[in-house]
């Protein structure tokens, strides 16, 4: 159960410590409180987590500083859709607005090469309206002898770039925590110039301890990927181990599942599962269709099979794109069979917004008909 507590409500003021008072009383239960801080205001809610059954919600509504009452009934509970939570389902983060209602596009380098290839592909986003950008430090890779990302070292240029360029946004993955305190570091150094979405990739989806620290900062957003071979269940969980630990500004990352199922593609493409997580939980949902795909094959008709599956995501209702693209995919240092070139960028904007208009149509199309029934 979830007490949602009203405005400004807060630690300290009688009402709430009578509250509190209350619930310690309750027996069997245990409480667990989440703070939100907005621009204006501050959001408190208090998770009473043991067997709830016997608690009637009108008696709960009516003790202090109650504004509403959830009952959870999936096992989601602090990132769950639950029945009586009509809440709206987004977050801003420097300025970008990550909900269930609109679609951000990601673009940029799997993994940081040099300050040149950093700026052309930053200029070249900006030049086409965007404001968002994927850049990889540091790179977890398979074999120990593969390229590791250069971490520490080329955060200062890629912010200063990222700034120069106007992008507010970075996804980055981390595998560590040690990474957090650089990023941090970083930032600073160079005048906060740039906002960063920490990324944890589908090798570290059920390191729980690592889960655990980074939802305990709130500076930084989240991308958590979808775990190589679990179920949807268990990756589900990964993003509940985020928010248990405070930070709920959660995106939820569809790569592919690991299967040679999906040959002749890298993974088996799993976007089928974008309306699921949306129905099932309030995170946006990410798809990454470059590691789903894997390579720039095309079709006969000549589209490229990653330009498909990404109309396919989109018209699923994805709210966050993350594609790859490089100056020269020849020279990229990770991944570069199944990077976009920066001539495709604009044609793979419109193609995006083209998905996305037929997706806005799919949504008219069903209102209609629902309110006819």
């Amino acid at each position: 159960m979830i007490l949602i507590l009203t405005q400004d409500a807060r630690p300290g003021i009688p009402e709430f410590e009578q509250l509190m008072g209350h619930l310690s009383n309750l027996p069997g239960i245990s409480t667990r409180i989440h703070t939100e801080k907005g621009a204006e205001q501050v959001l408190t809610e208090i998770y009473l987590i043991g067997n709830t059954q016997a608690l009637d919600i009108e008696d709960m509504k009516r003790l202090p500083c109650v504004e509403s009452v959830v009952r959870v009934s999936e096992e989601y509970r602090v990132l769950g859709r639950h029945k009586e939570d009509h809440r709206p389902t987004h977050f801003e983060y420097n300025g970008v607005r990550f909900g269930q209602d609109n679609l951000n596009i990601f673009a940029g380098l799997c993994a940081v090469d040099n300050p040149e290839h950093v700026e052309i592909m930053m200029k070249a986003l900006s030049q086409n309206g965007q404001t968002c950008t994927r850049m990889g430090a540091y790179k977890p890779r398979t074999s120990p002898y593969s390229f590791q990302g250069h971490g520490a070292k080329c955060l200062p240029y890629v912010f200063e770039l990222a700034g120069k360029y106007g992008l507010k946004v970075i996804a980055m993955e981390i595998t560590h925590e040690s990474h957090m305190e650089e990023i941090t570091d970083a930032l600073e150094k160079t005048g906060n110039p740039t906002g960063v979405m920490l990324q944890i990739g589908t090798r570290n989806t059920q390191n729980f301890e690592l889960l655990k620290i980074v939802g305990r900062q709130s500076r930084f957003p989240v991308l958590l990927k979808r775990g190589f071979g679990i179920t949807l269940d268990e990756s589900l969980n990964a993003a509940e181990y985020l928010a248990s630990e405070g930070n709920r500004k959660v995106v939820f990352g569809l790569r592919g599942m690991k299967t040679n199922m999906g040959d002749p593609h890298r993974n088996f493409v799993d976007f089928a599962h974008v309306p699921v997580v949306r129905r099932l939980t309030r995170m946006p949902v990410c798809i990454d269709p470059s590691h789903s795909v894997g390579l720039r094959a095309r079709g006969p008709e000549g589209i490229q099979d990653i330009m498909h599956v990404t109309a396919q995501g989109i018209l699923a209702g994805a709210n966050m794109v993350l594609v790859d693209f490089h100056p020269v995919p020849s020279k990229a240092l990770v991944d570069g069979p199944q990077a976009l070139t920066l001539d495709e960028l604009p044609y793979f904007l419109e193609d995006v917004r083209i998905a996305r208009e037929a997706y806005d149509a799919r949504c008219r199309l069903a209102a209609s008909f629902t309110s006819t029934i």
